[in-house]
C-alpha cells in the first residue's frame, strides 16, 4: 500500500485470507510468478519485475479469523463510517468492525447479493 493519492471509488488493494497462507503463497508464486515478502506475519506478493507489493496472502487469525477464504478487494471511500451506514441502510451488512492498518482504516461489508468487499479510508498522516 504505497503513498498513492487518495483515489476515491477505486480498488487499492486485494488480499486472500486462508489458514495455510504459506502454502497458498507458494501456489501463487509458481502459478503467477509473484515473489513474496513477509509483511506483519503474513505475505505481501510482488509481481514479476516489480518491487512493490500489490496484494496480500494472509493467515486466518486475529482480526482476519472470520473473513471468508476468497479474494477480498479494498475500495477507497472518503468516510468509512458513512459508507458503512449506507451499506446497512440499503440492506447490506457490516461483517467486521473497523480495523486500523498502516495509513488507514477498513472494514469488510457484504452487499445485498451476498458478495463481500472491504471499504478503506485513508487517515491523515500523523506529524
Amino acid at each position: 500500500m504505497s503513498d498513492e493519492p487518495k483515489r476515491l471509488g477505486r480498488m487499492m488493494w486485494s488480499d486472500l485470507t486462508v489458514v495455510n497462507a504459506d502454502e497458498v503463497a507458494t501456489f501463487y508464486e509458481t502459478v503467477i510468478g509473484w515473489t513474496r515478502q513477509e509483511f506483519d506475519g503474513d505475505y505481501g506478493m510482488v509481481p514479476p519485475g516489480e518491487s512493490e507489493m500489490t496484494t496480500g496472502v494472509c493467515y486466518k487469525r486475529g482480526p482476519n479469523a472470520n473473513l471468508p477464504s476468497q479474494w477480498l478487494i479494498y475500495w477507497v471511500v472518503e468516510d468509512l463510517e458513512k459508507s458503512s451506514a449506507e451499506c446497512v441502510r440499503l440492506g447490506g451488512k457490516v461483517v467486521t468492525e473497523p480495523y486500523r492498518v498502516m495509513d488507514g482504516v477498513f472494514s469488510v461489508i457484504q452487499d445485498t447479493a451476498g458478495a463481500v468487499c472491504a471499504l478503506f479510508q485513508y487517515l491523515p498522516k500523523e506529524s
